[in-house]
């Protein structure tokens, strides 16, 4: 088993250029690791933007597949891959929480579940970590491409109730409902 990042790094930057090459671009990939797990490889912006993203990202996808797929072949420790063209996913995750947001409010303010569009697992990803953020919870059902995420309001909080990190503020003077 190879071990070493720097390597498989450099065996996917290399993999996806020649991947690419096939299709006439010749381009210089940027490639790198923030976690020392998972290869991030980045396509600048071109012509073939829409080709390359593909319907949704699935050629994306399945570049990713391809490259972790040619890691493992070549017995690499590191396999996870994530390709971004265009910084594609980086804007679109950006989308993703400004929808969201309007999402956690009605769920906060309802107090009751709401159920999402199906989502591949990146947007589920981000769906997750945000809401924990704002003291929700999240569950994801379903199977395949149905698989979508379920908002909840956290087990202790109320409609219209601050959650847990609110009321760690509150303890000195609560608030008092005044009926009128």
């Amino acid at each position: 088993m190879k071990e070493d990042i720097e390597e498989a790094i450099l065996f996917a930057k290399k993999y996806l250029e020649d991947l690419l090459s096939f299709f006439g671009l010749n381009t210089d990939v940027y490639a790198t690791t923030e976690d020392h797990e998972v290869i991030e490889l980045n396509v600048p912006s071109t012509h073939l933007n829409g080709f390359l993203i593909g319907q949704r990202g699935d050629t994306m996808r399945a570049m990713q597949y391809l490259i972790s797929t040619a890691l493992k072949n070549q017995n690499f420790a590191y396999s996870r891959v994530n390709v971004d063209v265009a910084d594609y996913k980086k804007n679109r995750a950006q989308r993703l929480l400004a929808r969201a947001e309007g999402w956690f409010k009605e769920v906060r303010d309802s107090g009751s579940p709401k159920e999402l569009a199906p989502m591949n697992a990146a947007e589920r990803r981000v769906i997750h970590q945000a809401a924990t953020d704002y003291g929700l919870e999240t569950e994801s059902i379903g199977e395949g491409r149905d698989r979508h995420v379920v908002v909840k309001p956290s087990g202790g909080a109320q409609p219209g109730e601050p959650d847990d990190t609110e009321e760690a503020e509150e303890t000195v003077a609560p608030k008092r409902k005044s009926k009128k």
